[in-house]
């Protein structure tokens, strides 16, 4: 089988899906995200709650719906070549339907015949039987070649890479050249199409963290192995969160670079949808400091109030939530400023995997203005002494390194803190490899985090 997406199949065995039910599931999420933008992981679990599958077709419409979005790239080459045409001449309907039966055909061990007659089967009942022809055709051509020679052609594609756009791949080895990865990408290319483990945050005086199955560095994580996280005591009331490894150390090692005292004020410049505030904002809640958290979409600034809910509840005051442009100077001054900056996400592509076929270098170009421009906002907020916290989640050299220098320039009023110190005296234990220059870059080849960036900036004084 051609390793298409870089994602194993989930038996041994071939999957024998209920028919045409799970695959009408998986088509209509597929074409959610490709006509009208939607997230995969929110269209998915909104169609799986009504859809009445069992858990062995749920998880069939899962790795269908995830790998074949991943795969996006290598299916239009292999699509190409068997309908003899291009993609781009195809309805999108046409099209999602293709990517769902090539994948089945090559990288799900779905029996052949079930997989081209249920696809045509899909094609008529959603009103495509003029096309029903040429998905037949196609599905039968790919299933007639071995799989050695759609390994030729996806190689011989120039667009892609390891399922991902061959932008996205120079990108990546070029920020892995600022971190002693030269010879990396592959692996780093490819630990982007696992599917993350899921990772608890259990938030400093409102959760106790439990020993078994403690996260490798963060002091207040844990992996769960198995089970829907939903049951876990603690995540109904927010006390514990389901976060992202890298996204916890980005928060703890602002608010623990030097000890979090009463008095200070903590802002959050960027706070949707709120799994580093809740955070920041336990760590501030323990010792009577407080957290301000502004939001710019009015929207995401109410996920903002719920994430931080339990805290408020255990610390009354500790948070104000408001929704304003962060961008936009103001009068306050703040002892610690996270600027976890919106930006091209391209260091979680693991969890929605549509994203790399949809992000371009122009979007890169567009974010970066705005990330240097919060930087200085926020740098220009802090009181002598105090600490800023420069995130984002895309390795991105436009949209990391080359922000704080072009920002910090020649200003002597600011000073990049080795970061990578700082975090080695809070973490578990030593996470090696991350170190980008004085920041911190974890990455999910490395480090099974999603590829965070962390600078710590102090304002000299």
């Amino acid at each position: 089988m051609p390793e298409i997406g870089g994602v194993g199949c989930l038996t041994e065995c071939a999957f024998v899906p209920k028919p045409t039910r799970s695959r009408e599931v998986a088509f209509d999420v597929a074409l959610a995200v490709a006509r009208d933008g939607a997230y995969a992981n929110l269209a998915l679990s909104a169609a799986l709650g009504g859809a009445g599958l069992s858990e062995r077709d749920r998880a069939f419409v899962t790795e269908l719906v995830y790998g074949s979005l991943r795969a996006q790239g290598e299916l239009d080459a292999v699509i190409e070549e068997a309908a003899r045409r291009a993609t781009s001449s195809l309805e999108l309907e046409v099209t999602t339907l293709l990517r769902l039966g090539v994948y089945q055909v090559l990288r799900m061990r779905v029996e052949t015949h079930a997989a081209v007659d249920e696809s045509v089967r899909l094609a008529k009942t959603r009103g495509l039987h003029r096309v029903a022809g040429l998905v037949n055709a196609a599905l039968r051509a790919v299933s007639a070649h071995p799989a050695e020679y759609w390994d030729r052609v996806i190689g011989q594609s120039t667009t892609s890479l390891h399922s991902h756009p061959s932008w996205i791949a120079a990108e990546i080895e070029r920020a892995l050249g600022e971190c002693d990865g030269e010879g990396e990408l592959e692996e780093a290319l490819k630990a982007q199409n696992q599917a993350p483990l899921v990772t608890l945050c259990h938030l400093p005086g409102l959760s106790e963290r439990p020993a078994q199955g403690a996260t490798a560095f963060s002091p207040a994580g844990t992996i769960l192995a198995s089970g829907d996280p939903q049951k876990i005591p603690g995540i109904g009331d927010h006390s514990v969160r389901v976060q992202d490894e890298g996204s916890q150390l980005a928060a703890l090692l602002l608010t623990r670079v030097t000890q979090l005292r009463a008095e200070e004020r903590v802002w959050d410049m960027c706070a949707g949808p709120g799994g580093k505030t809740a955070l920041l904002a336990a760590e501030s809640g323990l010792v009577g400091a407080t957290v301000l958290a502004s939001e710019i979409s009015a929207h995401r600034a109410a996920l903002v109030e719920d994430s931080t809910s339990a805290v408020v509840a255990r610390f009354p005051g500790s948070v104000q939530v408001e929704v304003s442009d962060s961008s936009v100077a103001r009068e306050e001054r703040f002892h610690r400023i996270l600027v976890d900056a919106p930006c091209s996400g391209l260091g979680a592509l693991r969890r929605r995997p549509e994203a790399r076929w949809v992000k371009t270098p122009e979007s890169i170009a567009a974010l970066t203005t705005l990330q240097e421009s919060l930087l200085r906002t926020g740098l220009d907020s802090l009181v002598p002494g105090g600490v800023l916290a420069y995130v984002t989640c895309s390795p991105v050299v436009d949209e990391t390194t080359a922000v704080v220098d072009s920002v910090l320039g020649e200003d002597t009023r600011f000073l990049a803190l080795d970061t990578p110190s700082v975090l080695e005296a809070i973490v578990d234990s030593p996470v090696a490899g991350c170190r980008r220059g004085s920041a911190v870059q974890l990455w999910t080849h490395r480090h099974g985090t999603d590829a965070m960036f962390i600078q710590l900036i102090e304002r000299v004084g």
